[in-house]
């Protein structure tokens, strides 16, 4: 691990090579910065990631002959330059994403990632993001990492050793956090609905976001909750610290909280940081269905922009427009419903900020199928809760107009009427 400057280290970076970029609370901020001031000498440069933090000036159109970008989430900071051309989205399974590097169908050159110091055996731990970030180390042919102490040591796969790292740069920076959110009544009554549904024991997926917070804040009454997630933030500490969450009752992991990747507040960080009750894993086993079902009662959350009446799931776009990613939503849904007890969970508000319905006739144009109809299960707005397993298509279409705005259940049915299913 040889130590210099930022662009010293980014000198590695060549022409025509594909960069693997550490992402969320884990980005290498000083390494982009960098990589973006040489630009004009790099042609053809291929960076893949997930969400970023920072600008992302990478993906500015006045580098386009330098940079590509393949991102597999899209980020509030890419959203806006999606081309679908230059800067693009690479949809696949959280749970595929490793595979896309091991088996060389996108092989990595460069890994630029962002690691705790070595310890005194010579192991950095990649932190807060463990996800795919594992597999681009294993497999680039340089990795180059930025060493921040305020990078908490984490346990589980994070683990390289100093050996690997082609070049380094040292900073001292704080991790990037989201903006603090105050629960409203809506999210609150969806977050009760959904905590409704959760038994003693249940073992729990959730990510980051209104809904998940509002589920994690209704259930102070449960108890022996255990948690196998892709991703955590602050709503889970309260819980944990109050012995909740105490992971007793899994098959995989009994008695430690498995996550691939979280972000969060410092005391995120701070709670995470050498605690061998909490482990990051390599997301294709942590989001693999087949490992997730081996608990019992696993209850996984996620949300949606929107659902049909017949229940099929856009959740990376609107209309055409990708705003996020495929995720690992299919991997917890089809991972619960094969759990013995197990709740795949659809959790949404029945109307977006600005008044649209979520619950419609049919998807938007172009709108991207993230869910199937056959793999729904439970949908729960702030109206209620339905499961869609087993019914027909105009017994799900009735229950789910049940679930929307009361201002919009006679135009739904209408709609219905119409499509003559």
């Amino acid at each position: 691990m040889k130590l210099g400057s930022a662009a010293e280290a980014v000198a590695l970076v060549q022409s025509g090579q594909r960069v693997f970029i550490h992402g969320a609370a884990a980005t290498p901020l000083r390494l982009l910065d960098a990589l973006v001031a040489r630009a004009d000498t790099l042609a053809d440069v291929e960076l893949i990631h997930l969400h970023t933090a920072g600008p992302a000036a990478y993906a500015d159109a006045r580098y386009a002959k330098s940079f590509r970008v393949a991102s597999l989430f899209v980020g509030e900071n890419l959203r806006g330059r999606l081309d679908g051309a230059r800067v693009d989205y690479l949809p696949c399974f959280l749970s595929e994403m490793p595979s896309l590097f091991r088996s060389g169908v996108r092989p990595v050159d460069v890994a630029l990632i962002q690691v705790s110091p070595p310890d005194a055996h010579g192991f950095c731990s990649l932190g807060t993001s463990v996800d795919t970030a594992k597999a681009a180390v294993d497999v680039a042919k340089v990795v180059v990492a930025e060493v921040n102490p305020r990078m908490p040591r984490t346990h589980g796969d994070g683990f390289v050793h100093r050996d690997r790292i082609a070049r380094c740069i040292e900073v001292d920076a704080p991790l990037p956090e989201p903006e603090p959110h105050v629960l409203d009544e809506l999210e609150r009554a969806i977050g009760k609905n959904v905590a409704a549904l959760i038994e003693d024991g249940s073992t729990l997926q959730m990510g980051i976001g209104a809904i998940p917070d509002a589920v994690l804040a209704a259930l102070a009454a449960h108890r022996h909750l255990g948690v196998h997630t892709e991703m955590f933030s602050d709503g889970l500490l309260p819980l944990i610290e109050r012995g909740i969450v105490d992971n007793s009752q899994k098959a995989v992991h009994p008695g430690k909280t498995v996550s691939s990747f979280l972000f969060g507040s410092r005391a995120v960080y701070d709670f995470v940081d050498d605690n061998q009750a909490v482990v990051l894993l390599d997301c294709g086993y942590v989001n693999r269905p087949n490992v997730i079902a081996r608990n019992p009662r696993v209850v996984a959350i996620n949300s949606a922009v929107e659902i049909d009446l017949t229940g099929q799931v856009c959740a990376d776009s609107i209309g055409t427009r990708v705003i996020s990613g495929v995720g690992g939503q299919m991997d917890f849904l089809r991972g619960a419903a094969m759990s013995e007890d197990g709740k795949p969970i659809l959790a949404l508000p029945s109307r977006t900020k600005g008044g649209r319905p979520r619950i419609v006739p049919r998807l938007q144009d172009g709108a991207g199928v993230v869910t199937t109809r056959a793999h729904v299960h439970w949908v729960v707005t702030e109206h209620g809760a339905v499961n869609l397993y087993g019914r027909t298509l105009h017994e799900r279409a009735s229950a789910l107009i049940t679930l929307a705005h009361p201002d919009d259940r006679e135009a739904l049915a209408k709609a219905w009427r119409d499509e003559k299913h």
